[in-house]
């Protein structure tokens, strides 16, 4: 089978976990390899996956072969695959738009971006490129809060025929708007802000999940995440948050018996701890009552890898995005969506999205891969902000 030719924007710590997973996996069997959701699918493997074409903003990586630049600073994920071979694709300047935050001139270079001394592309020349690399899908990879170079990127998708993985929340596929362009123009896209493999997000709404098939009355709960790597960096930013903390918050909301009032349900990025790295530190609180209206309380402590838990999902998330593409799938691919984002079109327990989604990638006729509107999870358009 041929590879799955990818394009990817923002060359960080995403974007090297992703890139190392691609390798790392390329010596093992995939059915026996540790980590992997889905060892196969539609025929490919993770080591099925090739970039084909890249942007950054930083001068410490445009210029550079992929394989160096996913380790340049201010990268700071675990290296679990150090021998990258060189690719023969090296980093072009991307569109900067609001993909850097004027804040981050105040911290030491080692910590965020460089910006690079060279022409920024038009959307032409973004389209020519993803056309003349043959990309099949592109990966959204900029910081949080990067509205209007996401819409640009998206924009170039539509005009490449690209598939669009919107691995960040700003919303694309949950805006009605968008998702009717993209099935008009005969492309999928996936989104919006991807769920790590076992993270935050999933452990909350798996949580919430439980004391709601048990019958526990959720009364209060917050999830308070701290991280040293860019993305948490670029977050203190309190006005690049607020789109971050809606879908984090929707995403365990969408799982409760009842939606809980503002007041009492507290979910998002809490603050910038440098030496942390890539490291995240997740802190959950829950409240309720059980028989017999006795309170109870759990609290719970995550500690993990921010990006590499990502990569594990991405790497499903590309390949079921070609698998739409070889079946002729057009607009919001809906069981991929709601299984693998935090913020898609249509939310339903993890369970539902898990059986939806099993039953899309086996599915040969490509039929499988709408997710039932439970009226809760239709998204109103989003306003452009910036």
């Amino acid at each position: 089978m041929s590879k799955i030719k990818i394009a990817i924007v923002g060359m960080g710590n995403c974007a090297s976990s992703l890139i190392q997973g691609i390798y790392y996996y390329q010596d093992k069997d995939p059915t026996e390899a540790i980590g992997l959701m889905h060892p196969v699918i539609g025929g490919y493997g993770p080591s099925d996956i090739e970039v084909v074409a890249a942007w950054d903003i930083d001068a410490r990586k445009v210029g550079k072969d992929v394989s160096e630049a996913i380790f340049e600073k201010p990268n700071c994920t675990t290296v679990f695959c150090p021998d990258i071979p060189e690719t023969g694709v090296k980093v072009e300047m991307g569109r900067v738009l609001d993909g850097f935050s004027e804040h981050m001139r105040d911290y030491p270079e080692e910590r965020t971006f460089v910006l690079a001394d060279a022409p920024e592309p038009d959307k032409a020349q973004v389209v020519q490129r993803l056309k003349e690399s043959g990309a099949e899908v592109l990966m959204n990879y900029l910081p949080v809060g990067s509205e209007e170079a996401t819409r640009f990127y998206a924009e170039c998708a539509l005009e490449a025929g690209v598939a669009f993985v919107n691995n960040i929340p700003v919303f694309i596929a949950s805006d009605p708007e968008w998702a009717a362009r993209f099935e008009q123009a005969g492309i999928p896209i996936i989104g919006d802000d991807i769920k790590a493999q076992v993270g935050a997000t999933i452990t909350h709404r798996t949580l919430t999940d439980l004391f709601a098939k048990r019958g526990v009355k959720l009364e209060r709960t917050y999830q308070l995440n701290t991280g040293g790597n860019t993305d948490f960096l670029n977050m203190l930013n309190r006005a690049r948050l607020a789109s971050k903390k809606e879908s984090k918050t929707e995403a365990v909301q969408a799982v409760t018996a009842e939606r809980l009032p503002e007041e009492d349900i507290h979910v998002g990025p809490s603050d910038y701890v440098p030496w942390q790295k890539d490291n995240k530190l997740c802190f959950i609180r829950m409240e309720g009552k059980l028989f017999g209206d006795v309170p109870m309380n759990l609290e719970l402590r995550l500690s993990v890898e921010d990006s590499p838990n990502s990569a594990g999902v991405a790497i499903d998330a590309i390949r079921c995005a070609k698998l739409a593409r070889s079946r002729g799938l057009a607009g919001v691919i809906h069981a991929p969506s709601s299984y693998f984002c935090k913020h898609p079109p249509r939310q339903v327990t993890d369970d539902e999205a898990y059986r939806l989604m099993e039953a899309f990638i086996n599915d040969t006729q490509g039929k499988l891969h709408e997710v039932p509107d439970t009226g809760r999870g239709e998204r109103e358009p989003a306003q452009a902000t910036g």
